[in-house]
């Protein structure tokens, strides 16, 4: 059974196959990495070791000496996930993949980009855009986030409406398995029937059933031209009802997403600047992309007589950076707010966003608490931030789970799921066992035990084939 302690015999070994400079092993190295975006104390783990391999041989090797010596292992990008995915939750070695940061091809005439997992999503944006061509895939972190992270978490985003999610982008990986082994699943071709698609259980397992070590992503032409629209209603069903109608009016847009007043009013104070209409607004952000300017005129018209059709209070086209500073900024303004704060990830059909929100309001008035609202409302995933603020830690644990039991109470009455885009990770694993179908968790706990017997790469997220992991003193 594998076990959380590191030994100092382990340690040395490990600084031979990376070098010392790459082992850390001192607190103050350590501590960033007790931690992803999750602030709670309640998960945060320090490891007793984090290493840092330069390329796959590395990984490997260090892979097959965990495995050998019975330690835990944690895969992890850049930390800026939201579900403590990261986490040495049982101590053992945190394997960071942040020096495999290069882009190793883009192939224009097979529209695929071959990346290095700790290569930034924003750079690889970039980059391919240089040569004409796209990446849809767009996670609000994207300035942060490493597209090793994206495919391991399955990453959502902005793009989803019309691009899908980071799955949708992903034409094959290389991976390390828990034993050691290097393996290549899928590559540059765009169709595959050769057997079980092993691919696609890898992309959004969270680093529990290997470390992806190379990805191979789907490019398509950069589009000429842009438009992001802003909508702006005073009745949050209003806003949220309007996707569906642009929807079936022939139009599909790049991204649907909108933002409740509170969430508004927060970003306004945390970024000092002046929003449009934040004393009542409820914000619908559109963006439209293609290659006719007269059909995205057209476009830009009939959304916007649909919007006021449904009450829209204004609609204006917007200043794409400006626009989206504000909707980024979403997460960091409640942090900045309460440092301590609970990010639900719910998802619904498309057409239950109005009811889900509507009830969510009224939870907050039951519990006194604050719990902003922005969210995707193109595929029907809202993000629901519960504030702390100046509560003792007692009474937000006692709180916490009475909320998100409401909440995740409702959203399976409502046909979704507890998690549209962040993941399980450790935060929610024992929900996941709660509020899944025994049948479904059978079947993920058999594809844990039979690629991970041993329980050894990142224990205790999304799913556990053993109750806890001894971590001997």
């Amino acid at each position: 059974m594998a076990k959380g302690i590191v030994t100092p015999e382990l340690i040395e070994q490990l600084k031979a196959i990376v070098g010392e400079k790459y082992v850390y092993t001192d607190k103050d190295k350590l501590e960033p990495y007790s931690h992803d975006e999750v602030t709670d104390p309640h998960y945060m783990k320090e490891p007793q070791v984090v290493v840092l391999p330069a390329n796959t041989e590395e990984v490997a090797k260090v892979v097959k000496l965990c495995y050998d010596n019975d330690t835990v292992m944690v895969p992890r990008a850049a930390g800026t996930g939201l579900a403590a995915g990261a986490v040495a939750t049982f101590g053992g070695v945190i394997i960071s993949i942040e020096r495999m940061n290069k882009i190793l091809e883009i192939d224009k005439q097979n529209m695929v980009c071959v990346t290095e997992p700790g290569v930034t999503t924003a750079v690889l944006q970039e980059e391919v855009q240089k040569e004409g061509l796209f990446y849809g895939g767009d996670p609000c972190s994207g300035d942060s986030c490493f597209i090793g992270g994206n495919v391991a978490t399955n990453a959502g985003g902005n793009r989803a409406v019309k691009y899908g999610v980071t799955r949708d982008q992903v034409m094959g990986i290389e991976v390390v398995t828990p034993q050691g082994e290097v393996v290549t699943l899928g590559g540059k071709f765009r169709k595959n029937a050769t057997g079980y698609m092993l691919m696609h259980l890898y992309i959004g397992s969270e680093g529990t059933l290997g470390i992806i070590t190379k990805i191979y992503l789907k490019l398509v032409s950069l589009p000429k031209y842009q438009a992001d629209l802003l909508l702006i209603f005073d009745n949050l069903d209003d806003a949220i009802a309007l996707t569906p109608k642009v929807m079936n009016a022939g139009i599909t847009p790049v991204c649907v997403e909108f933002m409740d007043n509170a969430s508004i009013k927060q970003v306004e104070v945390f970024l000092d600047e002046k929003l449009p209409h934040s004393d009542n607004g409820n914000y619908i952000i559109i963006q439209i992309a293609g290659d006719n300017e007269d059909v995205l005129d057209e476009q830009t018209e009939k959304i916007v007589e649909i919007a006021e059709e449904n009450k829209a209070i204004d609609s204006l086209v917007a200043d794409p950076k400006v626009i989206w500073k504000s909707r980024k900024a979403y997460l960091e303004a409640d942090r900045a707010r309460s440092l301590v704060f609970s990010m639900e990830d719910i998802v619904v059909p498309m057409t239950e966003i109005p009811g889900a929100v509507q009830q969510i309001s009224r939870l907050s008035e039951k519990y006194d608490v604050a719990m902003h609202c922005a969210g995707h409302c193109g595929d029907g995933n809202v993000h629901i931030d519960i504030l702390k603020d100046d509560r003792t830690q007692e009474e937000w644990e006692e709180m916490l789970p009475k909320i998100q039991g409401e909440i995740y109470a409702l959203v399976y009455s409502l046909g979704g799921r507890l998690s549209g885009e962040h993941g399980i990770g450790y935060k929610r694993e024992a929900l996941l066992e709660k509020y899944t179908n025994p049948v479904e968790v059978k079947l993920m706990k058999a594809v844990k035990k039979a690629l991970d017997p041993k329980n050894i790469m990142n224990p205790g997220k999304v799913i556990s084939i053993n109750d806890e992991v001894p971590v001997e003193e």
